[in-house]
């Protein structure tokens, strides 16, 4: 196993609402970034993975558990530890066309990083901006343009500039690559997975495209209703994933090398509320083998073979104490 680059534990993040309600955006999620090493998070549209993400980057702070950075807790830190930790975990957000100041040019967004923590000076701004577009493979005179003269794509290229211009431990991308075509996305993986081999980066991909994680990804956890319910190797999910949650996201993709016979199976129902989450399994309500124990107890993960976690009853997951 690689170095442990960070470790959540036993996150749990709640939002107090008006009338006294709270929402659970994350349940108990333990997580590990290892170096070198692509963990994908995955889930439905408000499953919580965006916002664990956020916690990781000490954006928000958890409710309970700890994020540890080198032996610290991030939600521990004070300001100016947190500001000297950012340097180390970088982000590259869902929409470049927005995470782009569009009054910077392309020199001063790709080096302003450096600037900030006082790693270059102005007069290298020139060199360097050339330097980090050529490793994103962009034409060095690009740095002169503005973001809105580049295409999406591009724009995408210039945040991943950006992002590893301080040459982070870990970089956090979230939903990176879903407002780009099919052929641009594959492009962009190309990148950051070259860049990851080159600089030994750790990454943390967001994203609700199980084959796409799966084409790259070291390792995949899966995510609903706040829970982590399952993680395996990335190259394993498509065989030997377990979870009827897991199965039922790789039911519902179309595959175009797929048979004429083979049938997409759409997940039934809805996710519940987060206000108002089962008190068992969180995926009981949706799930065709549910028993009367999976509506009581929640399983906790547990490892069923080397690697792969997986929280359900039907394989000898514990019951939530």
């Amino acid at each position: 196993m690689s170095e442990t680059i960070l470790e959540a534990r036993d996150i749990t993040r709640r939002f107090r609402l008006d009338g006294g309600r709270e929402l659970t955006a994350c349940s108990g999620v333990s997580l590990s970034l290892y170096r070198g090493k692509t963990l994908g998070l995955v889930g439905e549209s408000g499953c919580g993975k965006s916002t664990f993400m956020r916690l990781v980057m000490g954006l928000d702070k958890p409710t309970s558990g700890e994020i540890l950075f080198r032996g610290a807790d991030i939600a521990k830190m004070s300001r100016k530890e947190l500001h000297e930790t950012r340097q180390h975990i970088q982000m590259v957000f869902q929409d470049p066309s927005s995470s782009l100041n569009p009054q910077m040019k392309i020199r001063d967004i790709v080096c302003e990083p450096l600037m900030n923590y006082g790693r270059i000076k102005r007069s290298q701004k020139n060199e360097t901006a050339a330097e980090l577009l050529e490793a994103v493979e962009l034409p060095p005179e690009y740095a002169d343009r503005y973001p809105h003269s580049l295409s999406v794509g591009q724009r995408q290229r210039a945040a991943i500039a950006r992002a590893v211009a301080l040459e982070p431990d870990v970089i956090i991308m979230d939903e990176a690559t879903c407002s780009l075509d099919v052929s641009v996305q594959k492009s962009i993986i190309e990148l950051i997975t070259r860049l990851q081999r080159e600089k030994g980066i750790s990454i943390g991909f967001i994203c609700h495209n199980l084959p796409l994680v799966q084409s790259f990804a070291h390792e995949i956890a899966v995510m609903y209703l706040g829970s982590v319910v399952e993680i395996m190797p990335g190259e394993d999910i498509a065989e030997k994933s377990l979870h009827p949650y897991t199965r039922a996201l790789l039911g519902a993709v179309f595959d175009i090398n797929s048979g004429p016979g083979r049938k997409i199976e759409c997940i039934k129902g809805e996710p519940p509320s987060p206000l108002n989450i089962p008190e068992g399994c969180p995926f009981c309500d949706r799930c065709g083998e549910c028993t009367e124990r999976c509506r009581k107890e929640k399983p906790r993960l547990t490892e069923v073979s080397a690697g792969h976690k997986v929280a359900c009853h039907l394989y000898g997951g514990e019951s939530e104490i």
